[in-house]
């Protein structure tokens, strides 16, 4: 029964804010999203689309919150109806009582672990797109990149339509003597990955000056000829999305790719990484604490209002989050280590929910 109150709690909770927050956004920034020439009907499917992915990104920022509200408002819908005192009546105690509360806390902090890392990996392009920009005819910035494959990318303009990008530089290593040779296209285009394709996973340089590379003095396996002035170049990393939003992308990108990126001497802000990182191993974590620490200050004293209790859990809900962004602050800005800003939080606030826990009149 609690259990299932806790689901309705936060599929209440999930609903009201995250319309709340849509709705707020959308009138705020309505004028963005009127183009001119298109129609009511195509208006309307971009809004859907783009509060659509927005969403996935909304819920990651709100998920520990979402999980305090509902745990917050079970407690709380029980003791108004006076459910509570006939559970203790009966010889169950309150940490008993929790259980099934603690358990869909973990289970909806579950969700919001596979979200981070498999949902928002997937949509990460769509999540970068602006409101009044919906098919990518925009230039964007390019940023350089290199590839573990000795390459070195840059250019002039990228296009996110056709995924293309102007004046495309490449420096390359040929030869034995680990020489290097540059190559500028009018035009590259990027072709994803695919098993369909005879070449993708790389640049297609068209207008490349100069038209031609002697056989001998490049490797294949990096860069291939197809036609005078016509090269395909092959790359791992150095995709569309890096070059043109480098470290904005970074956020969306799942733990295991954050890992690899480390392990790279020309990843830059490693700090900035590292910390990422580490909080991402401390998140669920921390969400418990929060749960557990919330909980504990509502049931501490029943016989307070339910009210009181509520707008003290709030308080130190902001404490909390006060807490976990200013060692993600010290962490970024190199003032501590970053594993030591991840886990900061649970340093301060671990004792201190375990105290408030046992403390709770059973």
């Amino acid at each position: 029964m609690l259990f299932v109150a806790f689901v309705k709690a936060y599929a209440i909770c999930m609903v009201s804010t995250l319309s709340l927050y849509i709705i707020v956004d959308l009138f705020t920034n309505i004028d963005d999203f009127f183009i001119q020439g298109k129609n009511g009907f195509e208006i309307a499917f971009h809004i859907v689309t783009y509060y659509g992915y927005r969403t996935i990104q909304y819920y990651d920022r709100l998920c520990e919150a979402l999980s305090l509200l509902a745990a917050m408002f079970t407690v709380a819908w029980t003791q108004r109806n006076n459910e509570l005192i006939p559970i203790l009546s009966a010889g169950v105690s309150t940490h008993r009582f929790l259980r099934p509360i603690f358990f869909g806390a973990a289970l909806m902090l579950g969700v919001g672990v596979f979200n981070q890392e498999i949902l928002i990996p997937n949509v990460a392009p769509s999540l970068v797109t602006d409101r009044d920009d919906p098919e990518g005819t925009r230039e964007l910035y390019v940023q350089g990149s290199y590839d573990p494959n000795r390459v070195h990318i840059d250019g002039a303009k990228a296009f996110r339509k056709d995924r293309s990008v102007k004046n495309f530089h490449v420096t390359l290593p040929v030869g034995a003597k680990s020489e290097m040779k540059h190559l500028s296209a009018e035009t590259a285009r990027y072709i994803a990955p695919s098993d369909q394709l005879p070449q993708s996973g790389g640049w297609l340089m068209t207008g490349t000056t100069p038209a031609e590379l002697q056989k001998d003095t490049y490797d294949s396996e990096i860069i291939e000829m197809r036609d005078p002035g016509c090269f395909f170049l092959k790359v791992k990393e150095a995709s569309f999305e890096r070059v043109t939003q480098g470290q904005k992308t970074q956020g969306f990108s799942s733990t295991t790719s954050i890992y690899r990126l480390m392990q790279r001497t020309d990843a830059g802000r490693m700090n900035a990484l590292a910390v990422t990182f580490h909080m991402r191993i401390a998140r669920p974590l921390v969400g418990m604490l929060l749960v557990v620490m919330g909980l504990s200050i509502i049931l501490r004293d029943q016989t307070r209002h339910v009210f009181i209790s509520a707008g003290l859990c709030l308080m130190m809900c902001g404490l909390f989050f006060a807490a976990v962004f200013g060692g993600k602050f010290m962490g970024t800005a190199d003032y501590v280590s970053p594993a030591l800003a991840a886990w900061l939080p649970v340093l301060i606030f671990g004792p201190l929910s375990i105290s408030f826990y046992d403390a709770i009149h059973t």
